[in-house]
């Protein structure tokens, strides 16, 4: 292609002078790569190449040195800035500020401001007004303009800004004295001392050419200057007279200006080419739903190309946005055999950051019990779920992550963490701030040492290990005595969520893909650009600034004006040479809001007539099924009636038979396709490990701690008849019995230790205050005999029902909390802690599934009265079937039992399960029936409200 770096190094070979004579500047290194390209393409003879580098280089060679990292000058910029303002601020704290500050220093520096007038003080107004002579009309109202709008403000933010105002002076000087002391610097200070020091260079040996440049900063443009004015310096600019000439074209802003200018006025083309509106392009503009999409595009467009055409070093594909990098290169089509990447990746969105920011984070939950180490599980496992952890030992990663949920562990010992390998054993021990550092240096090289040389994972890890020395090195010299695991992992995240992988490659052949401001100079015959949302391209106008706005404006100072201007003037060199371009841009926004396509998909639609450029955007769908879930019914064929048998007592004993559960019996009369789910197709529901107190967890807690109270007193005493002056005495166990149930709830039976934290806390408290309620409904009731507890008896009873082959008899089970005998009746007590009501409408009620008062906790307690006539054949005593609802349990009307309705207002008692026996088994008959009724399909509930809460909605889609 006859792009302008060819053509730049095409005019230089023509003069016939030696390439060796000459050094070419240029804005970035990747310009420089492709320069050197063509020159070695054009070249017919062995020659020497010029010295060709980038501007920022040029400085550099020039001063003699270089600038320092940022963590570096970062922390010396908060070493001066701590006295100077009498902060306490911890440095992980200023990181942020530190940051900000440094970025102000670095512009006003590449911009030559002054920085004593720029940081005067608004109580030096005099000052201001007596010495505003280097300053234009413009700059002056700009500054005016600021005060009156500060003046305006509460006195509070007035004195907290000119507090802060007041230290940037003085932390400017100092802060540049304190590096040149130690040999430091950063870039805009480079760029100063160079551009202050023009007058007292000597004439280069060599020719220097400036290439391609669009928008200097201050030192630059004086530098370029100075050098076309005293060492016949040359400037090639690379302008089309589209955006040139146009006075409202954002693109040529700086040309315009440089163009007026009497030094490099001279420098521009006497013709301007007009590329842009002359050749013949087509303009493709596609609105994609999300994000991610536009890979699935870009592999598309790329997978269309004509084999013919496929020279792929003539392809760009753009992406303003790095995290699309990856899905880019996955969904690549197979002919695209070679690709160059030349842009930053930020290290925090690869899978090591958040590798290391786990095992730091780690440390943050350690908990001691009896000398052992314990970590937390949450960070366990995600550190198990790694490829870095998993991958090495993959049985044993699976085993502990399953025996988070089985067991519901919340913490793990190192012991056994560490047997997993030497990784296991680096990862899961208790660092100290003295050694964390140390430790993660080594994990790193841990992880480096199977890779492959060049790999990626390898890179990312290396530029880690960089980082990660240098913050041991400021950390062990300079901090501490501030240093803590908190401090650590702040400190951490702020330096490692800046770092960028660089990504570097020879342009010589291969689809390339490259960040925006890296196509500078570039000309490419198809160009793919992503994300060609305002917002992104070009980038919102959020600038973080110490500085004002009006401030940065009137001294001269970098805003998102010239920053768009650059934004357009990288978008609209592209298309010089391009002959086949795709713009992509999403229709989903951030924070649910509407994705709008960027202002120069706008410009070229509207602004500029011509014939190859799609007027209206190709909309990109992705299938949605919009069309209703169809109703779920699955009959009963061979395999399930075989199933079912499970639940029957065998004539020859072949088979130990299921029981059937009150709960199993409910969910049938709830809906028959989760009974189905649950009992016939075993369809698990994903366990997770419980940390939260929910409803489900404290029913549990409520069981086991009144088992608990109970059961102590049964094997302390010996007997099971509990007189009234034995309730006093049950008060004290009220407590060891409630954290016997947590410690065995959450596997916590080897701690010592008695204190609890967060939820637990709570749960306990109002645990024991439900026990206590319950010993003064018993004093009430005493004496009575504990016949059995949850643990001590499962019950269990055959019902005989008729079916196509028969009779059989159904097996049914359950467990009665409590079973216990006052006088003449037995009470068989269902605990509750939520709030189940104890009236029903008749037994009839119990069984109907369309009934919205269906009382389920009444169907249970009935079914517990058939268990127990089944188990005890002989009982002459009245069963009483009965709700201890523990939140009503201290309202003075409290009454456990069950109470039919009878018409509107009135209620009878249940007082003897028998009275309602035959027409609950009846019932019961009729609902056993159903399940085993072959032409009764496992049909999904009409009631849609009992699919609130099920876990089986996402399998009915309702």
């Amino acid at each position: 292609m006859d792009g302008f770096l060819k053509r730049t190094a095409a005019d230089l070979l023509q003069r016939g002078v030696d390439l060796k004579d000459f050094q070419v500047i240029l804005p970035n290194r990747r310009a420089g790569l492709f320069f050197t390209k063509y020159l070695g393409q054009l070249v017919t003879k062995p020659a020497y190449m010029p010295k060709v580098i980038t501007i920022e280089d040029f400085f550099c060679d020039i001063a003699g040195k270089r600038p320092a990292d940022k963590l570096s000058l970062i922390y010396e910029l908060y070493k001066v800035f701590k006295p100077l303002s009498g902060s306490e601020e911890s440095f992980d704290r200023f990181y942020f500020w530190g940051e900000m500050i440094l970025r102000d220093f670095n512009d006003l520096d590449q911009f030559l401001v002054n920085p004593e007038k720029l940081f005067i003080n608004l109580k030096e107004q005099k000052i201001l007004e007596s010495d505003w002579s280097f300053l234009s009309t413009t700059q002056i109202e700009l500054i005016q303009a600021f005060w009156a709008s500060f003046e305006s403000r509460d006195r509070f933010h007035q004195e907290k800004f000119l507090r802060f105002w007041d230290v940037l002076f003085p932390l400017y000087k100092q802060f540049n004295t304190s590096l040149k002391t130690l040999g430091l610097a950063y870039g805009g200070a480079i760029y100063r001392e160079v551009a202050e020091g023009l007058g007292k260079m000597k004439s280069p040996d060599k020719s220097i050419v400036f290439v391609g440049f669009n928008a200097f900063t201050g030192a630059e443009e004086k530098l370029v200057k100075y050098f076309v004015e005293n060492f016949g310096a040359e400037v090639f600019w690379d302008i089309d007279r589209y955006y040139l000439n146009a006075l409202n074209q954002e693109a040529g802003m700086f040309f315009r200006d440089y163009k007026k200018d009497k030094v490099l006025g001279p420098t521009f083309p006497q013709t301007t080419p007009a590329r842009i509106k002359e050749s013949e392009r087509k303009v493709h503009t596609y609105a994609v739903p999300l994000k991610i999409n536009q890979a699935n595009m870009v592999g598309a467009i790329l997978e269309a190309v004509p084999d013919l055409e496929n020279n792929w070093e003539e392809t760009v594909v753009i992406l303003p946005d790095e995290q699309l990098l990856f899905p880019v290169l996955n969904l690549l089509p197979d002919k695209v055999n070679k690709i160059n990447v030349t842009m930053g990746y930020p290290v925090k969105h690869t899978p090591v950051f958040t590798f290391l920011e786990a095992v730091v984070d780690l440390q943050r939950y350690i908990r001691v019990v009896n000398e052992d180490v314990l970590f937390y599980h949450k960070p366990v496992k995600e550190l198990l779920s790694t490829v870095y952890l998993y991958d090495t030992a993959p049985e044993f990663s699976q085993n502990l992550i399953d025996g988070f949920t089985r067991n519901n562990t919340l913490y793990v010992s190192t012991s056994i963490l560490s047997t997993g390998g030497p990784l296991f054993a680096k990862i899961f021990q208790q660092m100290t701030t003295d050694n964390l550092m140390d430790n993660l240096i080594e994990l790193i090289q841990m992880l480096a040492e199977p890779l492959e040389e060049n790999s990626m994972e390898r890179t990312y890890l290396y530029q880690c290990f960089k980082q990660m020395n240098r913050l041991k090195a400021i950390v062990e010299k300079e901090i501490r005595e501030e240093v803590s695991i908190a401090f650590l992992l702040r400190i951490f995240r702020q330096v490692f969520g800046e770092i960028k992988l660089p990504f570097k490659g020879e342009p010589l052949e291969g689809l390339q893909i490259m960040g925006v401001l890296e196509s500078r100079n570039l000309d490419f015959k198809r160009v793919i650009i992503c994300n060609m949302n305002e917002g992104s391209f070009p980038p919102s106008n959020s600038m973080n600034s110490m500085i004002p706005f009006n401030l940065r404006k009137a001294f001269g100072m970098p805003i998102q004006e010239q920053n768009d201007a650059i934004y357009a003037y990288t978008f609209y060199r592209l298309l010089h040479q391009a002959k086949d371009v795709h713009l992509l841009y999403t229709t989903a926004g951030s924070q649910g809001q509407v994705g709008e396509k960027s202002r120069y998909i706008h410009q070229l639609q509207i602004e500029m007539n011509q014939k190859g450029i799609q007027k209206k955007d190709s909309v990109t769908h992705i299938p949605v099924n919009l069309s209703a879930a169809k109703p779920i019914s699955i009959k009963k064929d061979k395999s399930i009636i075989n199933l079912l048998k499970r639940y029957t007592k065998p004539s020859n004993g072949e088979w130990e038979p299921v029981s059937f559960s009150p709960s199993a019996l409910n969910v049938w009369l709830d809906c028959r396709l989760k009974f189905y789910l649950t009992y016939i197709a075993g369809i698990e529901v994903p366990e997770e490990v419980q940390e939260e107190v929910d409803p489900a967890i404290f029913g549990n807690l409520v069981h086991m701690s009144l088992e608990n109270l109970y059961m102590g007193f049964i094997e302390r005493k010996k007997r099971k008849v509990l007189e009234e002056s034995d309730i006093d005495g049950l008060k004290d166990f009220v407590y060891p019995a409630v954290m016997k149930a947590i410690k065995k709830q959450y596997f916590l039976e080897n701690e010592e230790s008695q204190k609890l934290t967060g939820q637990l806390v709570i749960a306990r408290d109002v645990l024991q205050k439900y026990l206590q309620g319950v010993l003064v409904k018993d004093k009430e009731s005493a004496p009575f005999e504990i016949i059995s507890l949850e643990a001590g008896k499962k019950y269990r009873a055959f019902v005989p029902i008729n079916i196509e082959d028969g009779v059989v008899n159904v097996a049914l089970g359950g467990i009665i909390d409590r079973v216990d005998r006052i006088g003449e009746t037995v009470r068989l007590i269902d605990y509750k802690s939520g709030q189940d009501k104890k009236s029903f409408k008749g037994i009839d009620s119990l069984f109907d599934r369309d009934s919205k008062d269906r009382n389920k906790a009444a169907m249970q307690t009935f079914f517990y009265g058939l268990l127990y006539e089944a188990n005890f054949p002989d009982n002459q005593f009245f069963l009483k079937p009965a709700i201890f609802n523990l939140r009503e349990i201290f309202k003075e009307d409290f009454n456990p039992y069950l109470q039919e309705t009878i018409g509107h207002q009135k209620k009878i008692e249940v007082t003897d399960y028998a009275n309602y026996r035959d027409e609950y088994l009846l019932g019961l008959q009729g609902t056993l029936e159903e399940i085993f009724d072959k032409d009764q399909d496992f049909d999904q509930t009409t009631d849609t409200g009992k699919c609130e809460y099920c876990p089986y909605t996402n399998i009915c889609s309702r």
